[in-house]
């Protein structure tokens, strides 16, 4: 679905635009909104980001930061008006209403023309138009492409190239992961070409890590991570306690999982944590292991064949058994990925 005529229609003329992505925004979430935002703004656009729930402090450097609000109950009248007064809702990096949480009915129920720009999987019919491509590595290439096929390449300048670039960066994980495609190299040249610093924009996202973050994940590799070689799989749980003992705050858990795929011989690793109101689960794989269809199966989650998200209102016990209960239905495919 690319709607790319119907979008550049709709923001021919000044609109009230607000856009949103989904809770927990990591850096292709704010970099692609952020970006969006600013490209918009150039081009006469009234435009307000919000975010479902707040955000980690490595990516607060990223232009239109200062003017991003985060959903809470302190803000949810206002919220609710902007909503109402919007003219457009871009939704980004999610394919499913659920994953703004509590803006989701305000959402659903605006009058606003709603476009979903994404590379998610199975996107729920909510937009009414939509720039939506699986292959694409990160929503960022999509606003990308977006704008040059608007014809509007030289409005981009440094802080929205920068925007992309880190959403660019981090979704194919610095250019490692087999999404990392010619067009995302071809991207990456036309923004470096912009004269952005792809060094401090590297450092401010993962060379910002706080103490607390350390020791938590010090923690978490000497004390949490369970390997079971018979299934090729390493898992992580985390209580709320043991986050509140290291004062864990939004971001602090992000990539963790990463650690678990990366011992050797394991081809799929999952992170467990407790959120209180639901246990949220990230799932990790290499080569053709689709953890898409396990979180989609049990989870009620969904994602990338290498990269998904689940969730469960069971305990973490409860979880983790449920979990390694169904871990042996894959043990075949487990053991033939390489």
């Amino acid at each position: 679905m690319q709607d790319i005529e119907a979008i550049g229609a709709v923001i021919n003329q000044p609109q009230t635009v607000l856009i949103t992505t989904h809770q927990n925004p990591d850096a292709d979430a704010m970099g692609s909104s952020l970006g969006l935002a600013g490209y918009l703004r150039k081009k006469g656009h009234r435009v307000t980001v919000v975010t479902p729930t707040d955000y980690p402090e490595n990516l607060r450097w990223l232009s239109g930061n200062d003017d991003v609000i985060a959903f809470d109950e302190k803000v949810r009248v206002s919220v609710n008006q902007l909503i109402d007064e919007a003219d457009v809702i871009f939704c980004l990096d999610f394919s499913s209403l659920d994953r703004i949480r509590e803006l989701a009915p305000m959402v659903r129920q605006s009058r606003a023309r709603k476009v979903l720009i994404d590379h998610h999987l199975e996107p729920e019919t909510f937009a009414d138009m939509a720039l939506w491509d699986s292959g694409a590595a990160a929503t960022a290439e999509l606003v990308f492409r977006l704008i040059l096929q608007l014809g509007d390449r030289e409005l981009i300048d440094v802080p929205i190239a920068e925007c992309l670039y880190s959403g660019l960066m981090t979704d194919t994980g610095s250019f490692r992961h087999s999404n990392t495609t010619g067009n995302v190299h071809r991207m990456a040249a036309d923004l470096v070409d912009l004269n952005i610093d792809v060094s401090t924009i590297h450092r401010r996202i993962f060379d910002n890590v706080t103490l607390d973050k350390f020791r938590l994940l010090g923690y978490v590799l000497n004390e949490k991570l369970k390997v079971l070689p018979q299934y090729k799989f390493a898992y992580i749980t985390l209580t709320d306690v043991e986050l509140k003992r290291y004062r864990s705050k939004a971001g602090d858990t992000e990539g963790i999982v990463n650690y678990a795929l990366a011992v050797e011989g394991v081809v799929m690793a999952a992170i467990l944590i407790d959120r209180i109101d639901e246990i949220r689960i990230s799932f990790r794989s290499v080569g053709d292991f689709s953890v898409r269809d396990l979180a989609s199966k049990y989870f009620n989650g969904g994602g990338h064949r290498n990269a998904a998200g689940g969730r469960s209102k069971l305990s973490l016990a409860e979880t983790e058994q449920k979990l390694l209960a169904v871990i042996p239905e894959y043990q075949q495919q487990l053991l033939e990925t390489v």
